[in-house]
């Protein structure tokens, strides 16, 4: 984990260096690209060094994808919709809440450091200003936990068969960011087709992608 970026004041900033660059602009850094549709541009103190404690990203999306879940275990998040509508969730850790905010161009959701949300457009077409209270915020995405994680955890986590979740997790290969990954908006990779059967001796048998797996 990096160092957090937050400074309280401008001292990195010296009289004797001259006017540091205070200009950038966000569409020459693409953070990730999904599609035109649906693109982030991000611009740190990497693209500007004097912006010390501060960051933004500038995120469009498109009906039909999501801003996948994910946190950042070093920074506050303020969402600005500029456009569009999005419905903004988060979960509270503290109350083990769901909060859903619908937003529109104007109004603002605040993200405390370190909760799970993600933002999902429910107009055609959503834009919005995300802003970060660290010059080098980091993001830990779902979709990388879930691709991570033995199967076998999830089984002695929450008793879910390690053969079925790994199944179902094994389209993510990667970081999802903005998803669906596919173009047709349907789940990753193909379609689970999943038949469930009890059966007389007390066991239960899921047939998946006519794969048999006892339970």
């Amino acid at each position: 984990m990096g160092k957090s970026g937050y400074v309280p004041d401008n001292t990195n900033i010296k009289k004797t260096s001259g006017t540091p660059n205070l200009f950038f602009d966000s569409k020459k850094n693409v953070f990730f690209e999904r599609n035109p549709d649906n693109i982030a541009y991000e611009v740190t103190s990497t693209q500007l060094p004097a912006m010390v404690g501060g960051a933004f990203v500038d995120l469009y999306l498109s009906k039909g994808h999501v801003r996948e879940p994910h946190w950042h275990p070093n920074a506050w998040e303020l969402d600005v919709v500029v456009s569009g509508v999005a419905v903004i969730s988060i979960i509270d850790p503290d109350t083990n809440k769901l909060h859903k905010y619908s937003a529109k161009a104007g109004q603002v959701v605040f993200i405390p450091m370190a909760w799970w949300h993600w933002i999902t457009p429910v107009s055609d077409n959503a834009h919005l200003h995300l802003f970060f209270n660290n010059d080098q915020f980091e993001t830990a995405e779902g979709s990388d936990t879930l691709r991570l994680t033995p199967p076998e955890v999830f089984e002695l986590s929450y008793g879910i068969n390690a053969e079925i979740i790994a199944e179902a997790l094994s389209p993510i290969k990667g970081s999802v960011v903005i998803g669906p990954p596919n173009k047709d908006r349907n789940r990753i990779g193909s379609p689970i087709k999943m038949l469930k059967e009890s059966r007389n001796d007390g066991h239960i048998l899921i047939n998946i992608n006519n794969k048999s797996i006892h339970l």
